[in-house]
């Protein structure tokens, strides 16, 4: 009985949205009585009946948003689940001179009995008495280390190594966030480098632990970034009001729960291209060659009752008016919701966005309103002008952001 009137309410609680698209091979019925047979058929349609609760409505009056911010930063809190313990204090255990700044191994404790190391990167000069104009928290993406981050040699945990020769890569953000002479923290993400299983980054088998415990990765993955930044807004040696998120792929997800949960985070940069889950999970149904359909996302990537709330747009839109930069395009239609939300927010100068270079110029791009059903992910992609091969952190638009941003 439970069941079923949680059923009905999934079905009856939210209207459908016109612009579902509908694939005819698993959304159309080809019996008489109309009834779909096939089991995700069945769970499709409960998604496509079923739209975020708290999707931005770009009619909605300005004297409405902070409300409607404030239950998206519910959402968030109640989805991410971070525990109520008080983490020890970070720990630093080693420094080393590098040409321009101090690299510092700082160890801190999320939860009991479990240490996760972070990278602090200090330009010279810095100090108590002359603290940085602002900090940064960088977190990688899939497969990448917070050495990768540091332009560090792959497994210098303990900074024994010397720093390999020449300039640094782009994947290195936090080097290039110390050069504007920013406090630059590199973190790892859960699984993944000094967090990996012997080596091996298996995101998968933490990922179904976690939701075998009614958690998520991405619950545990914040958690242990917002310890560091709850310790940054103590350091006296930086301007606590200037902490800036940067997030390249995977690591725009725990920017966009630690950007709805702390409203003091000053600013963001969003390295990957911006997209509804939603869309993809509706969209990409074309099967292979043996029929299988594919999955839009790895499981790190689940979090439940997630779509039920919002998408990846809404989130960028409650973040206004504080300054994001996105810089790997998308849809045009998701950046023009989110552009009217900084105009409701009254900063419409503090949203910026930029396409991949091939899809640059407004001529090149289609402009897409509804994705339709039964593509593939190339397909997906190239309607949202996403350019796979050239996805990297953005240096070109993001170091001239920065010098902006702390100029203004």
């Amino acid at each position: 009985m439970r069941f079923k009137t949680l059923l009905l309410g999934l079905v009856t609680g939210f209207g459908a949205f016109a612009s579902d698209p509908i694939d005819k091979t698993l959304d159309v019925s080809s019996r008489e009585d109309g009834v779909l047979t096939s089991s995700i058929s069945h769970v499709r349609s409960l998604m496509r009946a079923n739209g975020p609760k708290l999707r931005f409505n770009p009619a909605m009056p300005a004297d409405s948003f902070p409300a409607w911010q404030a239950k998206m930063s519910e959402a968030m809190t109640r989805l991410m689940k971070h525990p109520d313990y008080q983490p020890a204090e970070p720990k630093m255990v080693k420094e080393v001179a590098r040409p321009g700044y101090r690299l510092q191994r700082w160890e801190t404790y999320p939860l009991p009995e479990s240490m996760v190391a972070v990278n602090v990167l200090i330009p010279d000069g810095i100090s108590e008495e002359n603290p940085a104009k602002g900090a940064v928290i960088c977190i990688p993406g899939f497969g990448q280390t917070k050495e990768l981050l540091c332009g560090e040699e792959a497994g210098n945990y303990d900074l024994s190594r010397p720093q390999p020769d020449g300039d640094p890569a782009k994947a290195a953000m936090a080097r290039h966030f110390a050069d504007k002479g920013l406090i630059a923290v590199a973190v790892d993400n859960v699984s993944a480098g000094e967090l990996s299983d012997n080596g091996h980054f298996d995101y998968l088998l933490t990922s179904r632990y976690l939701l075998e415990l009614g958690w998520n990765y991405l619950g545990l993955c914040s958690w242990q970034n917002q310890v560091v930044l709850d310790w940054l807004k103590t350091r006296t040696d930086l301007d606590p009001s200037r902490i800036i998120i940067s997030g390249f792929s995977l690591g725009t997800e725990p920017l966009m729960a630690l950007g709805l949960m702390n409203p003091d985070i000053y600013a963001f940069v969003y390295n990957d291209f911006l997209c509804t889950t939603r869309d993809r999970i509706l969209a990409m149904t074309a099967p292979d060659g043996n029929g299988n359909r594919y999955f839009p996302n790895n499981i790190e990537h689940l979090i439940p009752e997630f779509l039920t709330e919002f998408d990846f747009p809404d989130i960028v839109a409650a973040l206004a008016p504080r300054p994001v930069i996105c810089t790997e395009g998308g849809l045009d239609r998701d950046f023009n919701l989110i552009r009217r939300a900084y105009e409701l927010a009254g900063a419409p100068e503090n949203f910026e966005a930029h396409h991949y270079a091939k899809f640059a110029a407004d001529s090149v791009r289609v402009p897409v309103t509804d994705i339709p059903a039964g593509i593939d992910r190339d397909t997906f992609f190239k309607l949202c002008n996403v350019d796979p091969p050239h996805h990297y952190f953005k240096t070109e638009h993001i170091m001239p952001w920065v010098d902006k941003l702390f100029k203004e």
